[in-house]
C-alpha cells in the first residue's frame, strides 16, 4: 500500500531541485513550476522578470511509507545553499529564493523543526521562507524533466551534475536504481 503525499519547495533554479529529488526512492512524480507570488498563470518570461513574486519551485508526489516529509526536506535543505537570499550561485532574483510551501500545519511544523535542527550546520543564518501553499502553476513542458532530457547542456554539466554527485555521496542509501 502507498501513502501518497505532496510537497512543494524551491531552492534556486527548479531544474536543479527537480534533478536531485527525482533520484530519491519513494518519489512518484516531480513537476517544475511557480508558486509564492501574485501573478495568475505566470509564464517563464514573466518569472524571469522578477516582478511576479513567484519562486521557481517543484511539486513532488511522494510515498511517505518510503521517504518521510522530514527526510525529503532535510535532503532538499542540504542540496542547495539555504543561506543566500534570493540567489543560488549565479542565479539571482526573488524567483531563485529558498522556499518551502507547506500544504498543511503538520508540514509547517516539520519544516520548522528541520530548519531549526540544521541551523548549526551552516556558517550563515538560514533564510529559507516557510509559507503556506496558495496556488502552484506548472511550468512550460520544456522545463519538465529538464536535466534527464538535457544532461549534455552546459548548465546541466556545470551546475546540476555537481549537485547530483553530492547527493550520491551524502544519500547513496536513499537513491533509486534508475531515474525515469
Amino acid at each position: 500500500m502507498s501513502d501518497k503525499q505532496k510537497a512543494t519547495f524551491g531552492g534556486g533554479c527548479f531544474w536543479c531541485v527537480e534533478a536531485v529529488v527525482q533520484r530519491l526512492k519513494g518519489i512518484k512524480d516531480v513537476v517544475s513550476g511557480y508558486s509564492g507570488g501574485q501573478t495568475k498563470n505566470p509564464t517563464y518570461r514573466e518569472i524571469c522578470s522578477g516582478t511576479t513574486g513567484h519562486a521557481e519551485v517543484i511539486q513532488v508526489t511522494f510515498d511517505s511509507e518510503v521517504i518521510s516529509y522530514e527526510d525529503l526536506i532535510t535532503i532538499f535543505m542540504t542540496s542547495h545553499d539555504p543561506t543566500t537570499l534570493n540567489r543560488q550561485g549565479a542565479d539571482r532574483g526573488t524567483q531563485y529564493r529558498s522556499i518551502i510551501l507547506y500544504h498543511d500545519e503538520d508540514q509547517k511544523e516539520v519544516a520548522e523543526r528541520v530548519l531549526k535542527g540544521l541551523k548549526d550546520s551552516f556558517t550563515d543564518p538560514i533564510v529559507t521562507e516557510i509559507v503556506p501553499l496558495d496556488t502552484f502553476y506548472p511550468a512550460e513542458n520544456y522545463h519538465q524533466n529538464y536535466y534527464n532530457n538535457n544532461s549534455y547542456a552546459g548548465y546541466c554539466r556545470v551546475v546540476i551534475s555537481p549537485k547530483i554527485k553530492k547527493l550520491n555521496q551524502m544519500y547513496a542509501d536513499r537513491l533509486r536504481e534508475e531515474v525515469t
